[in-house]
C-alpha cells in the first residue's frame, strides 16, 4: 500500500479528483467504482467543477457503486442512489444506462447479489475503486468478521455503523439495519484502489491498519494489504497517531 499524507480534506479531494480525471482522459470507457458518505463528496464536487470547466466527458464511462440500503426506495432522499444523483450523476454526462447500483428493493435479494457480481465482472473489471473506511475498519458495508472471500452479499449493519450514518436520518431508528454491498473479494478485483481518509475520528483505525503487518477479518480494511495497487490518501488528522517509522505497508 502506498500512503500519501495530505494537509486536509480539500487537498485529499483535489488529488483524488486528479487521479480519477486522469484515468477517464486516458481511458474514456473506464469503469469506476464509487462510494457514498461524507468522505467522497469533496471528490465529486471537484469532478463536477472539472466537467463544467474543462469538459471531461463521462459518456463512455460505467460506474459501479459499493452498496445500497436494503428496503430503501431509490427515490428516497436517504438512498445511495439518490445521494449519487444529487452529488454527481445529475451534474456530469454519464448515461443512465451506464450507472450501476445494487437494488436494495429487489424481491429476491440473493439473486440481486448474483446479478450485481455478474455486472462487476463484465469485460476487464473495475479500473479504479474509491473507498472510505469506517471507524471499525469496514470498507463498503463489510463489517468486522466478514470473510475476505465474500462477493456481493447482504449484511447486517453494526450499531457503530448505524450510529455513524444516523446524521443523515431524522433519528437512529430510521437507519436501515441491512445493506447490500460488494464483498471484499469483489472490491479486491479492481485494478486500482483509492482509499480516502479524513479527520481525527479515523486516526485510531488508521493506526491499527498501518502499524501492523497483520491481515485480519476483524479489520476488514486490512484485506487491502493483499492488493498490489492500493493508494491511501489520508490527511494529517487521520494520520496523527502514525509515525512514518511505524508504517507497515
Amino acid at each position: 500500500m502506498k500512503v500519501l499524507e495530505v494537509k486536509d480534506y480539500h487537498e485529499m479531494s483535489s488529488i483524488a479528483a486528479r487521479i480519477i480525471i486522469g484515468k477517464v482522459q486516458s481511458k474514456p470507457d473506464a469503469k469506476l467504482g464509487l462510494a457514498t458518505g461524507g468522505t467522497p463528496i469533496g471528490l465529486y464536487k471537484e469532478l463536477i467543477q472539472d466537467y463544467r470547466s474543462n469538459g471531461t466527458s463521462y459518456e463512455s464511462v460505467c460506474t459501479y457503486n459499493l452498496d445500497e440500503y436494503v428496503g430503501m426506495d431509490p427515490e428516497d432522499p436517504n438512498s445511495y442512489r439518490y445521494f449519487m444523483e444529487e452529488n454527481l450523476f445529475a451534474h456530469i454526462n454519464v448515461p443512465e444506462s451506464q450507472i450501476h447500483i445494487p437494488d436494495g428493493t429487489a424481491v429476491e435479494l440473493e439473486a440481486e447479489c448474483e446479478r450485481y457480481d455478474l455486472e462487476l465482472n463484465r469485460g476487464e473489471g473495475v479500473d479504479i475503486q474509491i473507498l472510505g473506511i469506517g471507524s471499525n475498519g469496514h470498507i463498503g458495508f463489510n463489517e468486522p468478521g466478514t470473510s475476505f472471500s465474500s462477493h456481493t452479499h447482504i449484511v447486517k449493519l453494526a450499531e457503530t455503523t448505524r450510529k455513524a450514518n444516523a446524521r443523515f436520518f431524522r433519528r437512529l431508528e430510521d437507519v436501515p439495519t441491512q445493506a447490500i454491498t460488494m464483498g471484499i473479494a469483489s472490491i479486491l478485483k479492481a485494478k486500482q484502489i483509492l482509499l480516502l481518509v479524513s479527520g481525527i475520528n479515523k486516526a485510531e483505525v488508521m493506526k491499527q491498519l498501518l502499524t501492523t503487518d497483520e491481515v485480519d477479518e476483524q479489520l476488514p480494511a486490512s484485506a487491502l494489504k493483499n492488493h498490489p495497487n492500493v493508494t491511501i490518501l489520508a490527511d494529517e488528522e487521520a494520520l496523527s497517531l502514525v509515525k512514518n517509522a511505524d508504517l507497515k505497508t
